[in-house]
Formats: C-alpha cells, sequence, structure tokens
C-alpha cells in the first residue's frame, strides 16, 4: 500500500526526473517488477510483458511532463492499462510463442504440471469476469490499492469497491464449483 512519504517521495523524483534522468532511473527500479507482474498476468508469457513493459516505461518517460502529481503509481498503471490495451489490438487470437514458453530448469516436471494448472485455473476464473472486474483485481494483484485503482481506471473509489465485490463473488462462485465438480469426480 502506498503511503503519504511514497506518494511525495515519487512526486519528487517524477519532477526531478524532467530535467534528471537518473531520477527516472529511480522510479523505474521502484516499478519495473510491480509493471512486469502486471503485464504477465495479462498476457500470461515473458515476450509480451517484457515487450509492454519497456513500452509503459518508454511512454512514461515520453509524458513526464504531463504527470500533474498525485500518486504516480496510479499514473504509471494508467499507462500500463493503455499499453496493454494497444498491444491486444495487435496480437493474435492466441499467441503462437505462448506455446513454446519455456519451463523454469529447476521445476520439475510435477511441479511444472502442478504450477501449469493453477495458472490454467485461475485464468479460467478470471475470464468469467467482466473486463472491468478482471481488471479491477490484476490491478489489485499488482499490488495498488483501492485509490489508485479507481485514478488508474478514471472512476470513482466507490465504483471500484462495487466492481471488486461483484468480482471477488464472482470469483467464490467459480471456486466452490470447481471444487464441487472437482469432488464428485473422485
Amino acid at each position: 500500500m502506498e503511503n503519504a512519504t511514497d506518494i511525495e517521495s515519487d512526486q519528487a523524483l517524477a519532477l526531478r526526473a524532467r530535467t534528471e534522468r537518473d531520477a527516472f532511473g529511480l522510479l523505474y527500479d521502484r516499478y519495473v517488477t510491480r509493471i512486469y507482474r502486471y503485464c504477465y498476468r495479462r498476457f500470461g508469457n515473458r515476450h509480451d510483458a517484457e515487450d509492454t513493459t519497456s513500452a509503459v516505461f518508454i511512454r512514461a518517460l515520453e509524458r513526464l511532463e504531463t504527470y500533474k502529481g498525485g500518486s504516480f503509481r496510479a499514473w504509471l498503471f494508467a499507462i500500463a492499462r493503455t499499453s496493454v490495451a494497444d498491444r491486444y489490438r495487435h496480437l493474435p487470437e492466441a499467441p503462437f510463442d505462448a506455446l513454446f514458453e519455456v519451463a523454469d530448469a529447476n521445476e520439475c516436471p510435477e511441479e511444472h504440471a502442478i504450477r501449469a494448472a493453477d495458472v490454467h485455473a485461475v485464468r479460467f476464473m478470471l475470464a468469467s469476469l467482466s473486463p472491468d472486474q478482471r481488471e479491477v483485481i490484476e490491478l489489485r494483484l499488482a499490488g495498488l490499492d483501492g485509490a489508485d485503482i479507481a485514478r488508474a481506471m478514471n472512476r470513482s473509489v466507490d465504483a471500484v469497491k462495487m466492481l471488486q465485490l461483484r468480482a471477488m463473488r464472482r470469483l467464490r462462485a467459480s471456486a466452490t464449483r470447481a471444487m464441487r465438480k472437482g469432488g464428485s469426480n473422485g
């Protein structure tokens, strides 16, 4: 969760970054992992996540003059949302590269299979959500709080709370159905 000191620190760095590129490097270091994880959750593969993460920071650097203060994190994730949407518009239906994603060499086949099944189950459940509900959950998983999600999505905090509540209800119902279905097959 972002506190007032983080916001002030981000604001100061963002203002300095307009003239001092090292200051932008500090912001990059602070947020690159969160942005990458968000992009990876959206695409499910390293290639698109890495490319989109790079695009986010290039856009942020190019548009730094448009940052008006407030939560830098929310401003950056708003850019990430747009970048992900732009990339999706240019992707084929099923990215061919995803078929050849290399498994972790340190992971045994059983661990890889379990992780793949878990990822598939989460993706399946997220796919049952409306696009806005899925977006709220993915931004929450990226570490944003309700106020930052509201700013990133250009919505009210109350609207974000309602989207999150509905998403969680739908996810719980989906998980319950999956457990019942799995339990009846055993």
